[in-house]
């Protein structure tokens, strides 16, 4: 696992570690032994992160504005998609008021907070990073076959939040990214009742190193870029 283009020693923080592609994150950077900490944040985790709370969002920032070292590698691994409870919509007939909402608060309003407090944690200067697990379906100008509003709506919005902070970002911190990926289909609680025959599926680990090799080859000329596993980019 090269990371080279970030600076030897610093700290990178996965949240939503406690996920499968959270914890294949945090395999690949504890084995690189590029950085000098890796830091595992989740909703089991001390102290705990909620995407629902944002005094617990808050709290997570400040404890890590005391550690010693750079902040240079900040990976969101979290999302929502189904539960037993909700399916995503074949049809406008089974939009949901309640369930739409539960899907912008962790899909879009969670990672804007998530933003909004870690993205001043990176340094001024030198390559630094945060990003955001994003979707192919959240592509407006890749829908051709419909479906899944709540799903698509959220990610469209997370997409579009990325976008409107790396402006921001870029004015602050000059060397920093702010990116969206689209892990691809990965074998997972959230995306195995979707696998569909013939589409290539990844294991967490295979979709993690992909995205692990892009985000070390892009610069801050991709700030605030919306890109898939193999480093394609993808149109809002």
């Amino acid at each position: 696992m090269n990371l080279d283009s970030f600076a030897p020693g610093s700290i990178a923080v996965v949240i939503g570690a406690s996920g499968g592609i959270g914890r294949a994150f945090v395999h690949h950077l504890t084995n690189a032994n590029h950085f000098s900490q890796i830091i595992s944040l989740s909703r089991s985790g001390t102290p705990p992160l909620d995407l629902l709370d944002e005094t617990s969002i808050a709290n997570c920032a400040n404890s890590l504005s005391h550690m010693q070292g750079d902040i240079r590698l900040i990976i969101d691994a979290t999302g929502f998609l189904h539960d037993e409870n909700f399916q995503p919509e074949k049809s406008w007939r089974q939009i949901n008021p309640a369930h739409m909402a539960h899907n912008f608060a962790i899909n879009a309003i969670g990672p804007a907070l998530l933003m909004k407090h870690f993205l001043p944690l990176l340094p001024k200067e030198g390559k630094s990073a945060f990003v955001t697990l994003s979707a192919r379906v959240g592509s407006i100008g890749d829908n051709h076959i419909g479906g899944w509003y709540g799903y698509r709506a959220a990610k469209a919005a997370l997409n579009q939040i990325v976008k409107t902070m790396s402006v921001e970002l870029a004015r602050k911190k000059r060397d920093a990214l702010c990116l969206a990926l689209h892990p691809g289909t990965v074998d997972t609680g959230l995306s195995a009742p979707f696998a569909k025959s013939g589409l290539p599926e990844q294991t967490p680990k295979q979709a993690t190193a992909n995205m692990l090799n892009v985000i070390n080859r892009l610069s801050r000329d991709q700030n605030g870029g919306f890109y898939a596993y193999d480093g394609s980019e993808i149109e809002y």
